[in-house]
């Protein structure tokens, strides 16, 4: 059996713009620290192209770092994206696991939507639904908010 999280969050910019800010490497640098007080490391090199990689590195020292590695499977600019994700924490754990976001234009704005699969336990999942994701998609809504200010 299988142990799968989805979740929703309304964003304040078009489809297109949410896709960019989700995948392009230089404001994904940018939202990835928006909202620390103390920025970390933060290193992310992105070929976004079917079987190219999305690879990120991040933790408050280098002795403290989060990898990720995620395979582009299928990519429909602006409305889907789906990959494997390889991570590992400091402590040597890793973790495969397949994502599917979608990007919906809705009131506005765009419903972006996250179904990831393949958590080894429930915990696991609760932990990526209520602090990872949660804690991305903050990020991304401040970049995005910030963005619309500027322009």
């Amino acid at each position: 059996m299988t142990i799968d999280m989805r979740m929703t969050r309304q964003l304040p910019a078009s489809p297109e713009e949410v896709f960019d800010a989700y995948t392009d490497a230089e404001k994904q640098k940018i939202w990835f620290s928006i909202l620390d007080e103390e920025p970390g490391i933060v290193e992310i090199d992105v070929d976004l192209r079917v079987g190219g990689k999305q690879t990120a590195v991040w933790g408050p020292s280098p002795d403290m770092l989060f990898r990720e590695t995620q395979t582009f499977l299928e990519i429909e600019r602006p409305r889907r994206l789906v990959t494997e994700s390889v991570g590992s924490s400091p402590d040597g754990e890793t973790m495969t696991t397949h994502i599917e976001i979608t990007f919906e234009e809705r009131d506005g704005g765009t419903l972006m939507t996250v179904v990831q699969s393949g958590f080894p336990t429930p915990e696991v999942r609760d932990f990526f639904a209520g602090e990872a994701w949660s804690g991305a998609l903050d990020r991304v809504e401040a970049y995005l908010a910030r963005e619309r200010s500027r322009g």
